[in-house]
């Protein structure tokens, strides 16, 4: 895939002429996807895809177009080569502009990561094995993720890997279920089992007689697959720089210092250490880390280069979004074998979701309980609990109430698959929190 790709750079590049500039961006895929129901395979299938975007730069002006192509590059390189004559006839059409930015030293890298799954079907058959007995649902995908960048001043840089993905539920009965997952780019025959083993414990947790809870404040323990969406929702324009300079940022008053978070919370964009592209669709290449929070203060921000120049400040190679790709947050002391002994009495909460904001500016949020969720007395596990909403702010979650995190962490690969595999993922703990608020 490689060589295809820098056979269409080489060709783009010979029908560029001196004043301009062309940029092209490849995403491409060859995953195979199983759906289990049952504890069976009932679909399984296998998907080759290449996107390529290919932009045109001349005098302030630059237009994009997105091919979807074959793989071939005798097949592809005349519907390439045809597309710049389509960009320069829309290039005369535009305005020019004032922000526009792209990597004009070339910076080029090859990184290839490392993996050892084994095959498919051995997978497959482990799922099955230890899933034996129970209503199994979920999706399986695997397989390999190409990223490439190259423009007419050389750059060429192209970032492989390999990965699975296993999202999964058992299901108990009407809405009660439990959920889990595993990912990575090594397969550990003693990780699935452990997770499984996990999974069957809180479904046998769900034959027990549901409790309602009232609403009020609860002492509540949000595992790190639970925690994970009150980060994704943060991460929709909390820590852009953009975002935070058009005060339009849901942690404004954490940038502005009029709120904090615990001194615990410290959370960073790791690029380097997980599986998405080091560069960006700009040429630029990401910064290995980036401080947002320190200590419960706000640290930084990611900057896309077009915010960059708009605002005349450095890029750390953010993407256009300036979402994170790579969150690592940082445990704290609690360790997971003394989490219920911890939470004494309250929620055990495995899963969240329909996460949205109640109030951006001050940061608050609302949710649903989902799946595996669990009253806990003395320490023990009593009963599930039926359905929650939630409406707290995180400067009471993970601020004034966080009691602590646990010092060992989960990596959460993004099991995204709409329009491609996604590439995102996070690094967290989980979190121990007084006074969790439950509305109805």
């Amino acid at each position: 895939m490689q060589t295809y790709f820098n056979q269409l750079a080489t060709d783009l590049h010979t029908h560029t002429t001196s004043d301009e500039v062309f940029l092209a961006t490849l995403s491409a895929e060859q995953s195979n996807f199983v759906r289990f129901n049952k504890n069976k395979v009932r679909q399984a299938g296998s998907v080759k895809q290449v996107l390529l975007t290919i932009s045109l730069i001349k005098n302030q002006r630059r237009a994009e177009r997105t091919l979807t192509l074959v793989g071939d590059a005798f097949l592809d390189l005349p519907q390439c080569a045809a597309t710049l004559d389509t960009l320069r006839q829309i290039l005369s059409a535009l305005p020019e502009d004032p922000y526009l930015i792209y990597n004009t030293v070339p910076a080029s890298s090859r990184k290839v990561g490392e993996s050892a799954l084994p095959s498919d079907a051995d997978m497959l058959d482990e799922i099955i094995a230890n899933g034996q007995g129970r209503d199994l649902v979920g999706i399986f995908a695997s397989g390999t993720i190409y990223k490439g960048f190259a423009n007419s001043l050389g750059q060429r840089n192209w970032h492989q890997v390999d990965n699975f993905n296993f999202d999964w539920c058992l299901y108990h009965a009407a809405d009660k279920a439990v959920k889990n997952s595993y990912a990575g780019t090594h397969w550990d025959s003693a990780e699935l089992r452990h997770k499984m083993q996990s999974s069957i414990t809180q479904l046998n947790m769900l034959a027990r007689p549901a409790k309602t809870l009232t609403p009020g404040q609860y002492r509540a323990y949000l595992t790190p697959s639970a925690l994970n969406e009150v980060i994704s929702l943060l991460s929709w324009g909390g820590f852009g720089e953009k975002s935070q300079r058009n005060k339009q940022s849901p942690l404004i008053k954490l940038q502005d210092g009029t709120a904090s978070l615990n001194s615990r919370v410290t959370i960073t964009e790791a690029a380097s250490a997980g599986v998405a592209a080091m560069f960006n669709a700009d040429g630029f290449t990401k910064a290995n880390t980036v401080a947002l929070i320190a200590a419960g203060k706000h640290a930084g921000a990611l900057v896309s280069p077009r915010t960059a120049q708009e605002f005349t400040i450095t890029t750390n190679g953010a993407n256009s979004s300036e979402a994170p790709e790579a969150i690592d947050m940082l445990g704290g002391s609690l360790k997971r074998d003394e989490v219920l002994a911890t939470l004494n009495n309250g929620l055990l909460i495995s899963n969240l979701w329909y996460l949205n904001y109640s109030d951006r500016q001050g940061c608050r949020m609302t949710g649903m309980t989902r799946f595996a969720t669990f009253w806990v007395e003395d320490g023990e596990i009593v009963a599930p609990v039926n359905v929650m909403r939630f409406d707290d702010s995180i400067y009471r979650m993970l601020g004034t109430n966080l009691v602590d995190l646990t010092c060992e962490r989960d990596w959460l690969l993004d099991a995204g698959s709409y329009g491609e595999r996604s590439t995102g993922a996070a690094k967290l703990p989980g979190a121990m929190i007084d006074g969790f608020q439950l509305t109805l």
